[in-house]
């Protein structure tokens, strides 16, 4: 079911409702009372969609989960035989256990897919709708007693850093199990930790992840997990111009058939700009003018400021990330690491790193970062990166850039021409920042494929390729959420 949000006229405008609002549209209401937020009728359309999602999880059927079901990793030294008796039992178990839940509860929540531009309040009211689940034995997200109290485990967790994990768990299932089938066990796994997961930017730019999709949400669906997600991509754009798309085809159609799709491409309007602040976190000199001298000093002041002292004898300190990997931070005291542009994005760097960083550090400061444009893509795609490990975990991101921050991001178009069987990349720059940034991925005839910039060919992993379309989101992105991040709440302690 698909439903689309509109901003209505004045004369159209969508009233609260008069009996006694759900959980998500009254704290929303508040915030409107308050001054908080502004009213929105996109927004308060959505908030009464998480009421009746909110509803329905009184009626969740528990989840069923038994750790000790046969798998064919149960019977990795037994015969073929045995490994096809154990699969089959398994299919057998899931089916029962559904039919089950399906007569004693009847069918499960639909889970909730939500999509549009970025900074209409996608993400904001999903995580209303997330703080008024609480979670057993905590009573502190719900005091309202109007509204049914419901205790389920949840989780609410940034797409990307969701893949990581189910990528390490693979990786150490496999490790103990190299012929096993890791999906499965890994969905049991996070059924039992979380009956609803709330997903925010879903987005698939990668084919690794592509092909784990299908089987994981089905039998996460199968096990009763209430699956929110929030997205800039329509279900029918995720992972477009893929590699083997037509195998991800299935995944779409289990969101279009299981979730309530919800439309807000009608709300242009991005609050984060609106709501903009100086939190003094966005410094820039330009480093072609020489009598700004002291406009560089200056900056250079401002950070040491915020970066404060360095501890007495402090060392290089080596930050673990996943799979063995590790970072080195040279710069660094207690709170804040300070970094160069090259240190984070030119070097080989991906969200594990990012993302155990943050943790480490409230604070991280990078100087020197330049005009993004098309000779600097897969810096660009760090970047980008790296802004949305900080967003999501509140961490204060201090940039000492080399052009305002509306000029960051330089806009162009890029397209493949073929002479004579070779390909060309062909670039044109447009300026502005960054509504339309773009990349282009070229197969050879030898059949590999490589990402190209405006310099040349530049060869990756199938694991970083990422549609145009994917990454003029995700710069829209990045730009919106720099001016949120550079407000003067934003950090943690």
């Amino acid at each position: 079911m698909k439903t689309v949000i509109n901003n209505m006229t004045a004369q159209h405008r969508v009233a609260w409702r008069s009996f006694p609002p759900g959980p998500v549209t009254a704290a929303y209401k508040r915030m409107v009372d308050s001054g908080e937020v502004r009213r929105d009728d996109a927004q308060v359309a959505l908030a009464a969609k998480f009421d009746a999602l909110h509803e329905s999880l009184t009626s969740l059927p528990p989840v069923s989960v038994r750790s000790d079901e046969p798998t064919e990793s149960s019977f990795k030294n037994s015969s073929p035989l045995l490994r096809l008796l154990a699969r089959s039992l398994a299919h057998a178990q899931s089916f029962l256990r559904k039919k089950f839940h399906l007569w004693s509860f009847g069918p499960p929540p639909r889970g909730m897919y939500i999509h549009g531009p970025v900074g209409v309040g996608k993400s904001f009211l999903m995580d209303i709708f997330y703080a008024s689940v609480s979670v057993p034995d905590d009573n502190s997200c719900c005091t309202n007693d109007s509204h049914k109290h419901i205790n389920i485990t949840k989780r609410r967790v940034h797409f990307h850093e969701f893949m990581l994990d189910v990528h390490h768990r693979i990786f150490a299932y496999k490790q103990e199990y190299p012929r096993g089938d890791a999906i499965p066990i890994i969905a049991q796994q996070l059924a039992q930790e979380a009956q609803l997961l709330c997903f925010d930017e879903f987005q698939v730019t990668d084919v690794a992840d592509a092909m784990i999709l299908k089987r994981l949400f089905s039998l996460l669906l199968d096990l009763n997990v209430v699956v929110v997600a929030t997205s800039n991509r329509s279900p029918d754009a995720l992972y477009e111009g893929g590699i083997n798309r037509s195998l991800f085809l299935p995944f779409i159609d289990i969101l279009k058939h299981t979730f309530d799709i919800i439309s807000m491409e009608d709300s242009s309007k991005d609050y984060r700009l609106e709501n903009r602040a100086d939190g003094q976190s966005y410094f820039w000199s330009n480093k072609k003018v020489h009598s700004d001298n002291n406009n560089k000093n200056n900056m250079q002041a401002q950070l040491e400021k915020i970066f404060g002292s360095t501890a007495s004898g402090t060392e290089a300190e080596i930050i673990p990330v996943l799979f063995g990997r590790t970072v080195q931070v040279t710069r660094l005291n207690d709170r804040c690491a300070w970094f160069d542009f090259s240190e984070l994005c030119y070097q080989p760097l991906g969200a594990a790193d990012y993302i155990s960083l943050c943790r480490r550090f409230p604070v991280i400061i990078m100087e020197r970062v330049p005009q993004l444009d098309a000779n600097h893509l897969n810096e660009a795609r760090r970047f980008v990166t790296l802004i949305d490990a900080c967003y999501e975990s509140r961490t204060r991101l201090v940039l000492a850039a080399q052009v305002p921050l509306d000029e960051l991001f330089v806009d162009f178009e890029a397209q493949a021409e073929s002479s004579d069987g070779d390909e060309e990349l062909i670039v044109n720059e447009k300026g502005g920042n960054s509504s339309s940034f773009a990349t282009t991925m070229i197969r050879t005839k030898e059949g590999e494929y490589y990402e190209w910039s405006a310099t040349g060919r530049i060869g990756v992993s199938l694991a970083q390729l990422s549609s145009a379309n994917d990454l003029a989101f995700s710069f829209r992105r990045a730009a919106s959420r720099l001016v949120e991040m550079g407000g003067n709440e934003w950090g943690r302690q």
